[in-house]
């Protein structure tokens, strides 16, 4: 567009000049003319001769005709030029209107100035930046004036250069509108500039950074949350910013309280745990950079600040709980140490091969006259001077090459005194034979060396004498050389036979947890067996006898149960699966199962339930309860046992109240210690190992939950489990396994299941089982095995997989090969042994249901009902 009303303006000018020219020549010709005739009448006037003037007369009206027809010609041609100048200027305001058009149709701000930087053309959108302003902006307003005027009435509130190649500027408008200017010289020297709306742009754009932040800020919290350590950080306004999962769990507070970003210093003041600042420790009034607390819940906390450049700090918790009681465990070594170390009458140290002491009991320190414990870090020429330690060297080097020497030596006393010593030098060898240091064991043979100089002297005639007093302490020297030798192997027996000794209960723990799943595979085909009995007719004595085995071998599983369950948590096999749950559904649960259990033991169960969401592992904070219950019913001879909750401020507290004999105070301890029993078992039916409180000792502490006691002899005890508050999302729903299954059974004639274990008697007994139900089953040892013995085209109603199979194969890959073999997958139940979290978590992610062995045949009806429905 702006090509052509160029090229209009060219031919318009050109039409102008032509028009000039031929004026010009027109008037130029007049000018002849009128010359012409001027001369003519001059001639005429002068000259007399008739045919001279004749023929003058002619060559003038030749003349005169041929200018007169040169002039109709210019006047025809300036009549051409005329309609073309108007057609040019016709072209020209269509080019004009169609340019003023275009530059109004465009979604850019337009604007024009000429060479002198004056406004020339501008459109609506231009104008329309002015609206508000009272301004008007017409043509021949200088560019000056525009961004004075811009300025002085706010249109333009930010103003900076894009990071773009052509450095154009962007503007912020006093309507939260966002301009990008871009400019151009035209031929003439003028200007064009266009202001281009980028609002969407830059909104598309600021989102763009909002939601790399928020994804930023989101890998930060993960990061964070993730972490051992409760982590907290303070802005520079002393308020909380980010906080993780952990120290919500340190500190009580709940995620509400903590969203709320409160100022921290009232935030703590609403805990148990210690303010430290990188600024001011609340309790000394000095800066500290790290403290350690011990909370009444018996854990110790060790607290960090860290200061940041722009303000505000970073405070970490970490759980040193573990660590503390190491360390306390260490010092009453060492107190016990020193304690029989100082009350030998020997003088005992230790110095390490740099030749420095590094333990000197109380007698040595005394004798040299050192305070308590300022010998260690000393050498021992600071110890005994320059001279005596050149006697001691080559004894010193000695024991220092693997050799144990023994050496009489003279040394002064702190007093100036002479003093005659004893003294062996034990080299302490490391694992490659290497000394790293030697025992010192020195004794004062003063008395001894004077007396036997004295006898020497006072009594030479007397050299018997002398020589059974010089045997004798010969024998002394040589027995409290043996009694050191025995000392030191007794040591390394010691050492020796508790290292045997952690290696055997490591080693016991962990094959106890490994093989836990070999253990429960006879008994969990023994339980199918008997369960296919019960399901069969029998007679009364048959059934009686069916009844008795199922009884008994649920009294084997709940003993080998027991036992394997505390050897997992010893070799730390189980970890919790912590989700927030209703407590109700847990609570109701177990309140209706032991109901009938106390009313067949003649006591009565009341129950108080709670509307509260707790923070726990369902399976493991039952595993709890069950204990707290089967104890209070069986150490109950009559009366009632009271299950319920009580609120605190930050957690459930679930107890468990009981009428029985009670727990003397001095004892409150030892019930939870592995296989110890207060009271003989005083029935038959009373088979406990005493491992139940054991047990519930290990989980609360993996769990986290306080677990406390309190009993009255004669009048009974109270068991409490104290459980953190937890939040439910909203659409989230309890797991498969808490959930009711209904009690139809009506589903299980005539379908077709399939079975894949690797245990043929487990699979016998799952074929009679399930085929007493009405069943069709078919079952493999493997799943190639399975699948040469049915047809794919036509698939099961469900299908019941064993975990462990096999050759490295398990039965969840086995389960997803066969699905995906089936035109329609079907339902799956996995069975196994196993216990942890990640199966867990992981066999739900693919929809399945997860059933733990010994398989109780009721349960498993239930459960194939539930999935087939």
């Amino acid at each position: 567009m702006n090509t052509s009303v160029k090229s209009s303006a060219a031919d318009t000018q050109r039409l102008q000049q032509r028009i000039d020219q031929l004026e010009q020549e027109n008037q130029k010709l007049q000018k002849i003319n009128r010359v012409l005739i001027e001369r003519v009448e001059v001639s005429a006037t002068t000259r007399t001769d008739p045919y001279a003037a004749f023929e003058h007369s002619v060559a003038l009206a030749e003349q005169v005709r041929e200018r007169t027809e040169a002039l109709n010609i210019a006047l025809a041609d300036l009549k051409v030029s005329n309609q073309a100048l108007t057609r040019a200027k016709l072209e020209a305001e269509i080019t004009h209107q169609r340019l003023i058009d275009a530059i109004e149709s465009i979604s850019d701000a337009f604007v024009l100035f000429d060479s002198e930087r004056r406004i020339v053309l501008y459109n609506s959108k231009f104008s329309s930046f002015w609206e508000d302003t009272g301004v008007t902006i017409a043509r021949g307003t200088a560019i000056q004036d525009i961004k004075r005027l811009a300025t002085e009435h706010g249109v333009i509130v930010e103003e900076y250069v894009a990071e773009e190649a052509d450095n154009s500027i962007v503007y912020r408008l006093n309507n939260d509108r966002w301009a990008q200017m871009s400019e151009r010289r035209t031929r003439d020297g003028g200007l064009v500039i266009l202001y281009t709306d980028i609002t969407e742009l830059k909104q598309r754009e600021t989102a763009r950074r909002e939601r790399a932040l928020a994804d930023k800020s989101r890998v930060l919290q993960n990061t964070v949350d993730n972490l051992s350590q409760g982590v907290v950080l303070i802005n520079a306004q002393g308020r909380l910013e980010v906080w993780n999962q952990r120290f919500a769990e340190l500190s009580g507070f709940s995620e509400e309280r903590l969203n709320q970003q409160p100022v921290f210093d009232d935030l703590i003041s609403d805990c148990e745990l210690i303010l430290l600042t990188p600024f001011t420790n609340s309790h000394s009034g000095r800066a500290a950079i790290e403290l350690e607390q011990s909370l009444s819940n018996g854990k110790v906390i060790e607290i960090r600040t860290h200061p940041m450049p722009e303000g505000g700090f970073v405070n970490t918790y970490t759980d040193i709980t573990e660590r503390h009681e190491y360390a306390e465990t260490l010092r009453e070594s060492e107190q016990w140490l020193r304690l029989i170390t100082d009350h030998v009458p020997a003088l005992i140290a230790y110095v390490g091969d740099d030749l420095r002491f590094q333990f000197t009991n109380k007698v040595y320190e005394d004798w040299y006259g050192w305070p308590r414990e300022a010998l260690t870090g000393k050498t021992i020429t600071m110890v005994h001077g320059g001279q005596q330690f050149i006697k001691l060297k080559p004894y010193i080097d000695r024991a220092l090459s693997g050799e144990s020497v023994t050496f009489e030596i003279e040394e002064l006393d702190p007093q100036g005194n002479q003093r005659f010593m004893l003294k062996a030098y034990v080299p302490n060898l490391d694992a490659e034979g290497q000394a790293v240091g030697f025992f010192v064991l020195i004794r004062d043979i003063t008395e001894r060396r004077k007396t036997a100089q004295a006898l020497q002297d006072s009594y030479q005639t007397m050299e018997q004498r002398v020589i059974e007093r010089t045997s004798e302490l010969t024998k002394l020297n040589d027995q409290l050389w043996q009694e050191i030798t025995e000392r030191k192997q007794a040591e390394a027996r010691l050492r020796e036979a508790n290292k045997h000794a952690e290696q055997a209960n490591l080693s016991k723990t962990k094959f106890l947890a490994a093989v836990s799943h070999d253990l429960l595979q006879p008994l969990n085909a023994a339980r199918l067996f008997t369960g296919a009995l019960l399901e069969q007719s029998a007679g009364a004595e048959n059934k009686h006898l069916i009844s008795s085995v199922s009884t008994s071998l649920e009294d084997v599983e709940s003993l080998l149960s027991t036992l394997v369950d505390i050897s997992k948590l010893d070799a730390g096999v189980i970890e919790p699966d912590i989700t927030a749950f209703p407590v109700t559904t847990l609570l109701q649960n177990i309140a209706n199962e032991y109901r009938q259990i106390a009313a067949s033991e003649g006591l009565t169960l009341c129950y108080s339930g709670s509307s509260a969401v707790i923070s726990s592992d369902s399976q493991l904070l039952a595993r709890i309860l069950r204990n707290f219950l089967s104890n209070a019913i069986r150490y109950t001879e009559q009366g009632k046992v009271l299950f319920g909750c009580r609120r605190k401020r930050n957690s459930l507290v679930i107890e468990v109240w009981d009428t029985g004999a009670g727990i003397p105070e001095e004892k409150l301890t030892d019930i939870f210690l592995e296989f110890k029993r207060l009271q003989p078992q005083q029935t038959e039916t009373d088979k406990g190992l005493g491992l139940g409180l054991a047990i519930v000792d290990k989980i609360s502490r993996m769990l986290g939950h306080r677990v406390s006691v309190s009993s009255v002899e004669g009048k009974g005890s109270v068991f409490s489990v104290e459980v953190p508050y937890g939040e439910l999302p909203e659409s989230s729903l309890l797991p498969m396994q808490n959930q009711p299954l209904p009690q139809q059974f009506d589903q299980l004639a005539g379908s077709e299941i399939w079975v894949i274990d690797n245990d043929p008697a487990i699979c016998r007994a799952m074929q009679t089982l399930l085929q007493g139900w009405g069943c069709e089953v078919i079952t493999g040892l493997s799943l190639a095995g399975l699948i040469e013995q049915v047809d794919l085209q036509q698939p099961p109603r469900l299908l019941i997989a064993d975990y462990h199979l096999d050759n490295g194969e398990n039965g969840l890959d086995a389960a997803l090969e066969l699905n995906g073999k089936l035109q329609q997958p079907v339902p799956v139940l996995m069975i196994t042994a196993n216990y942890s979290s990640e199966l867990k978590q992981t066999i739900r992610e693919h929809g399945y249901l997860l059933m733990n062995k010994p398989v109780r045949p009721l349960k498993l009806k239930t459960t194939l009902n539930h999935l087939l429905k």
